[in-house]
């Protein structure tokens, strides 16, 4: 078997199970102070892959640029018009919030919400087995990397989608293992991207660009403005201190890479 199809599906299984336990570990512990600190690791992680790894890759290909920079606005549309539809957003409502719903109706709307989280998550998830396949084709570092940024914006959400199923009667074990396999659609993703891309190198830059404005728009449209309501210094020490760690180890993997 070819190499980096084997580094595609161990990739991609470890992604999805990695991520999807470490969330299950948190939301069952309900630590939720970790899952702050991975909100800000997830930001230095996501952009430094971005802007520094993979739009440069892109760039220096023999791709033009206007067309790359114009599938980078595209892509920001994209996210944005998919989280306007809730394929990437979920709203989290609770029981006795206050909004006068009668006794039940939250679980029953819950219960609704759970199944849509499950068949959103395996479509993005899907999703993120093309990209992490695009980037192992262009160079194996950068497929470490994007795994890595996969990773770390996956939990988070896995951590609040677990919450949600949680609250919409599923058991803990029944919400581990529907998330565990809507998270091994990647790796479906990967094989398909593997054999689509394999065959079709010269859109891999594009591919790559697509990838770089979901990890953008995630960053900055989500994961930043949570980090703004916590505002004293005390709070925003930490979050500097964790968003330089997650570009430092993009730089040490990106400084690897180059080396080679």
């Amino acid at each position: 078997m070819n190499s980096t199809l084997v580094s595609i599906l161990l990739a991609t299984t470890l992604a999805g199970v990695f991520s999807i336990t470490a969330a299950a570990v948190f939301s069952f512990a309900l630590l939720s102070k970790m899952v702050e600190r991975l909100v800000s690791l997830s930001v230095g992680i996501m952009l430094s892959t971005s802007l520094l790894h993979a739009l440069p890759e892109a760039f220096e290909s023999q791709a033009e640029p206007h067309t790359l920079f114009a599938v980078l606005l595209g892509g920001l549309l994209a996210f944005f018009l998919l989280e306007k539809t809730a394929i990437l957003r979920h709203s989290h409502h609770h029981e006795d919030d206050g909004h006068g719903h009668h006794h039940g109706h939250d679980k029953k709307e819950a219960g609704k919400a759970g199944w849509m989280i499950l068949v959103g998550d395996g479509l993005h998830n899907f999703t993120d087995g093309i990209l992490i396949a695009a980037a192992f084709l262009a160079d194996p570092h950068l497929g470490l990397v994007t795994g890595l940024a996969i990773i770390a914006h996956e939990i988070p959400q896995e951590i609040g989608d677990f919450i949600v199923l949680l609250n919409a009667g599923f058991s803990r074990t029944r919400a581990y293992v529907y998330n565990l396999i809507c998270s091994l659609m990647a790796v479906a993703g990967g094989v398909l991207g593997y054999f689509m891309l394999e065959r079709g190198m010269e859109w891999i830059p594009y591919v790559l660009v697509f990838a770089s404005s979901g990890f953008i728009y995630i960053a900055v449209s989500d994961l930043m403005p949570q980090m703004q309501r916590r505002a004293t210094l005390r709070e925003t020490i930490p979050q500097v201190i964790l968003i330089a760690a997650g570009v430092l180890i993009v730089l040490a993997l990106t400084h690897q890479a180059h080396a080679h």
